[in-house]
């Protein structure tokens, strides 16, 4: 039927926003606003935290969004470069000459790529797009705390909010308030760099010998085990805490800012010794510096949150930024703090900025309304479950167990629910793929591993057969929204597994005098309550509450099996093994089963058994995507296909003719030499008839430049750092000027720095 005469056609908005070039990659797009799609790069790329450019997350979002990459309306970075790098000098003239093996280390990637973002960016999108550079849609850059802010207060369920952001660093912010209202996301004051919540904790992280921006979960998973007696040590020598919650650090302790280490010497003598080195025993120390860092940081935000409402009067508190994603701290501002509602992005870190970038060029740059979609509960949010990544049709994961020889039974929905509960029921750990990927770092029921939260023995056989990890860790319960309070201390809706609750009272067992006694990793040995399995040795657990709105298919599960078991709980951890990203393909799910001891696989209405399988042979991390952007390398050297050599081979030919063939012999006042031009003919002939034999040539030359590089470019910097830098930053701290603000000041009531609204036109600059 066609379309009448006098109908109007509305266009709809396309954003596409972007996180990149730190960690955790990511894509979103909004049409219209609202949330289409979203994911991380590493999902894609099958590398953990992958911080290159997101070119499989940005394909996936316009696959979705039916797109082309000229067609969006605009793409938004979730940071401004110029202002990081502006920190970063500053930051090495408040400390020079000490700093320089850092400077070496930085430089080079800001020099090469970095300083050249919005470049970088518009050439990797040209590419992406197979698009000229002109015909790209225009390029903002948000701020980087604007970003998190976004992404905690336009999609929560509140027309008005305060919001609290808190990581690592942004350009200079490490914490952040703002008040939302409708469409108006307004900066009240904020905490700048080197004082930092997010990287306080890191610091810790790193000294308890766990990787930082990876290790942090595993360090508040630690912390039930110790006892918090370092937090009075915590608060006299590295913390100077207001009553309002502002802080500053003795930055004399702590190494991040110019050197390759989070802490230093100084460090190592406060806590009676050197950093745990990675993989090693962990100690009773180790635990009991975990659990005093856990105090102190949920008392930093406690503060932080009741100043905020103090002077907001807000009734509803969104939070984002990586310290976000510490559940511990969150359940106790929860219970404790003075919000009527929380409500926490669930893609917190630095992923989720992409979506708040976006959100940003929607209600900041185009000023577009806000529309709250008017439900209640946990479909009262604009996330959707945070269910925004592929999805597989039945057809299309057939043909992935097909193409790896996979046996399965196809299953109707009803009989899959039953017949996945009944198998739960009996003990059996189950990989559950079902429907869309989840966005953030939490599984939800889309790419889980399952289990009977029931069973004594399940805990450590997830942890040490299937995913590979340390014993200590404790799983999260999924539970029906219905029955939450049945078996926590939790009455609110906790979507996202983002709020940590006790156990209830009645479901504890009680432990001996001499089990009480138990210190460390031998808490681990004594059941603690109905539901072993989920109760982390301090009666807690990381609790997902489950809701018919927005994962019928999950929800459907846990009813099958109460009605087995009469328990509505389940176990849930992602679906990944220590050291992967969580599987986002048929593919990547049934490698991934295969290389572990789970006993089923639910892909769809697929459910695989693993004694029916054919033996596994690829035992191997997961793969790089074929799609992934970026060339393959070999010995760190770019490999070029056959259009790259023949360009290598013309160009290195026309600079060998024209430096040795005419500008040396011009300069010296030599003979012109024939040589030169033997070698550029050669070159230029292999270049036209046969470029593939220039592979070797090019690998040479390579090679002899990186040689080169590793000699001259530490020799340059250190010119520049030490007749440069280091003599500015000696007169500027003689005339008394420290852009770090380092001094710790007693009398001083507040550490706050007042923020300014930047107006929208800024967006369309890098700085």
């Amino acid at each position: 039927m066609g379309r009448s005469r006098g109908a109007v056609v509305t266009k709809i908005s396309n954003i596409l926003g972007i996180s990149a070039y730190y960690h955790d990659s990511a894509a979103a797009l909004l049409k219209d606003g609202e949330v289409a799609a979203a994911a991380q790069q590493e999902r894609f790329s099958r590398r953990k935290h992958d911080a290159g450019f997101p070119g499989d997350a940005i394909r996936y979002c316009l696959e979705t969004g039916n797109l082309r990459l000229n067609e969006l309306d605009r793409i938004v970075f979730y940071d401004k470069p110029l202002i990081k790098f502006e920190r970063l000098l500053e930051t090495y003239m408040s400390y020079a000459p000490r700093g320089f093996r850092s400077f070496t280390a930085s430089m080079p990637i800001w020099l090469k790529e970095k300083l050249y973002l919005k470049s970088v960016l518009k050439t990797e999108l040209a590419k992406l797009g197979d698009c000229e550079l002109k015909e790209l849609p225009p390029l903002l850059f948000t701020e980087h705390h604007q970003s998190h802010a976004a992404s905690a207060f336009f999609f929560s369920p509140f027309e008005r909010a305060a919001v609290l952001c808190l990581d690592g660093v942004g350009e200079w912010a490490t914490t952040s308030t703002w008040l939302g209202n409708g469409a108006n996301l307004d900066p009240l004051w904020e905490i700048d760099f080197p004082h930092s919540l997010g990287l306080l904790y890191s610091a810790f992280t790193y000294f308890t010998g766990f990787r930082v921006n990876s290790g942090e979960y595993k360090l508040m998973g630690l912390a039930p085990y110790g006892e918090p007696k370092y937090v009075d040590l915590i608060l006299d020598k590295l913390v100077d805490l207001k009553e309002d919650g502002t802080f500053r650090l003795d930055m004399q302790y702590f190494n991040y800012c110019t050197g390759l280490t989070m802490t230093n010497s100084r460090f190592d003598e406060l806590f009676g010794g050197p950093p745990r080195k990675p993989e090693s025993d962990l100690t009773q120390r180790e635990m009991d510096i975990a659990a005093s860092i856990q105090v102190v940081t949920e008392e930093i935000v406690l503060r932080l949150a009741n100043t905020l409402h103090e002077e907001t009067g807000a009734k509803n508190l969104c939070l984002a930024g990586g310290v976000a994603l510490n559940c511990v701290a969150n359940g106790r501002l929860q219970r404790e703090g003075p919000y009527e509602n929380i409500w926490i992005q669930p893609a917190a870190g630095d992923a989720g900025g992409a979506l708040g970038a976006a959100a940003v060029a929607w209600h900041g740059y185009e000023e577009q309304p806000r529309k709250l979609n008017g439900n209640s509960g946990p479909a009262a949010d604009r996330m959707h479950g945070s269910y925004l990544g592929p999805n597989y049709a039945p057809e299309q994961i057939r043909a992935e167990l097909d193409a790896l020889g996979a046996k399965y039974t196809v299953l109707d929905d009803d009989t899959l629910l039953s017949t996945t509960a009944e198998l739960l029921a009996d003990e059996n750990v189950i990989g559950w793929f079902q429907g869309r990927m989840e966005f953030g770092p939490r599984a939800l029921g889309g790419r889980s591993i399952i289990g009977d939260p029931r069973s004594a023995e399940m805990q450590s056989v997830m942890n040490l057969k299937i995913k590979y990890r340390e014993s200590f860790r404790p799983f999260a319960p999924s539970v029906l929204w219905e029955r939450v309070s049945d078996y926590f201390e939790q009455d609110a809706p906790s979507p996202y597994m983002l709020i940590v609750a006790p156990v209830r009272e009645e479901l504890k067992v009680a432990l001996t005098d001499e089990q009480e006694q138990a210190f460390g990793l031998e808490k681990l040995k004594h059941r603690r309550s109905e539901l072993p399995a989920i109760t982390h040795v301090d009666y807690s657990a990381r609790v997902q509450t489950v809701h018919e709105e927005t994962n019928p298919r999950y929800h459907g599960l846990l009813k099958a099996f109460e009605q087995i078991t009469g328990c509505g709980v389940l176990v849930n951890t992602s679906f990944n093994v220590r050291g992967e990203p969580v599987v986002c393909s048929p593919t990547d799910a049934y490698r991934c089963f295969m290389r572990t001891e789970m006993d089923y696989l639910a892909v769809g209405n697929f459910v695989l058994s693993k004694q029916e399988q054919p033996a596994w042979e690829d035992d191997a991390p997961g793969k790089a995507s074929s799609s992934s952007t970026g060339g393959s390398t070999k010995h760190g050297i770019p490999e070029l296909d056959r259009k790259g050599l023949r360009e290598f081979g013309l160009t290195t030919g026309a600079a060998v003719g024209a430096i040795f063939g005419l500008f040396f012999p011009w300069i010296l006042n030599l003979d012109w030499p024939a040589w030169p031009w033997v070698i550029a003919a050669a070159l230029w002939s292999l270049s036209l008839v046969q470029p593939l034999w220039l592979r070797r040539i090019y690998r040479v030359w390579m090679r002899f430049g990186l040689l080169a590089s590793r000699v001259m470019t530490p020799l340059v910097l250190g010119i520049v750092f030490f007749v440069m830098i280091a003599p500015m930053a000696m007169v500027m701290r003689l005339m008394g000027k420290d852009p770090m603000q380092r001094v710790l000041d007693p009398k001083q009531k507040s550490y706050r720095v007042q923020s300014a609204k930047s107006p929208k036109e800024k967006l369309e600059k890098p700085f």
